[in-house]
């Protein structure tokens, strides 16, 4: 009689734990319904193309805007050889790279030549010399460097 008790007992647990799987399955399927049917976008099963975002810009003359000589899109200076060096230089970076990077005519050639040797910059054609005639009128070599050195300093020595 305790061998059949025992194996009795042995199904009642396989049949509670089936039933305690069973019952979590079906509360997770129904969590998932509701949560699709309260919102169906959310459904993996529906193709749906993505949105296609796109920037209002409420008019040509805002992006290519001059405000006090300054290009505002881009911070750079308005001057001749503006356009051509926004859309060829900063298509691909920042005009900040550009502006802060001052060079001569021959060090801006050789840095063009680099671009177009590594980084897959495109032959600028005759627009090369103009965005370069641009970059040195409007963006100067400087000999100093990042300040000036300091001068007239009073040491201290600190006591502890």
């Amino acid at each position: 009689m305790e061998d059949k008790t025992a194996k009795f007992r042995k199904s009642v647990r396989g049949i509670y734990r089936l039933m305690l799987i069973l019952w979590c399955f079906i509360g997770i399927i129904t969590i998932i319904g509701v949560y699709l049917i309260a919102d169906p976008s959310l459904s993996a099963f529906i193709n749906q193309e993505p949105e296609k975002t796109t920037i209002a810009i409420s008019g040509e003359d805002d992006y290519d805007r001059i405000e006090n000589g300054i290009h505002v899109r881009t911070g750079l200076v308005d001057a001749p050889g503006l356009m051509e060096t926004v859309n060829n230089c900063t298509n691909c970076h920042s005009s900040k790279l550009v502006t802060q990077n001052r060079m001569s005519k021959e060090r801006w050639k050789a840095t063009i030549r680099w671009m177009q040797e590594t980084q897959n910059l495109w032959d600028l054609g005759k627009n090369e010399n103009v965005i370069i005639d641009y970059l040195v009128e409007n963006y100067p070599e400087r000999t100093t460097g990042r300040r000036e050195n300091l001068s007239e300093i009073e040491w201290y020595v600190l006591e502890p």
